[in-house]
Parts: C-alpha cells; structure tokens; sequence
C-alpha cells in the first residue's frame, strides 16, 4: 500500500501540505473571527497561521523529489 502525497481536485494534483495549511488557515479564521468579531486580525492571523504551515511542511514532501 502506498501513502499518496497528492490529492487530485478538478483535475490538477494539489500536494497534501497544501490542502493542511489552507484547512489550518480557514480553521484559524473561524477562530479569531468569532473571539475578536473583526475581520482584520481574522485575516491576518489565518494568512500567517496558513503561510507558515505552508512553508514548515513544504521541504518534507516529496512531490518535488
């Protein structure tokens, strides 16, 4: 059995990493939209939580190897 590192949507692969930091993002922006009921830090706050998944997962996939 093999572990797949690509998730196939519409057509085009997405690497798994990618599809977690956009869910981690999303998840992050729910949070801080219902604590703070503003959406500047709600933006703010799921871009970096996002981007830094994003960026921690990105040289341990191995799409690009």
């Amino acid at each position: 059995m093999t572990v797949r590192d690509e998730v196939s949507i519409a057509g085009v692969p997405w690497p798994v990493y990618k599809l977690l930091a956009l869910a981690i993002g999303l998840l992050v922006l729910v949070i801080v939209a219902v604590a703070t009921s503003s959406a500047a830090p709600s933006v703010l706050a799921a871009a970096a939580a996002g981007t830094v998944v994003w960026l921690a997962l990105g040289p341990f996939s191995s799409a690009g190897r």
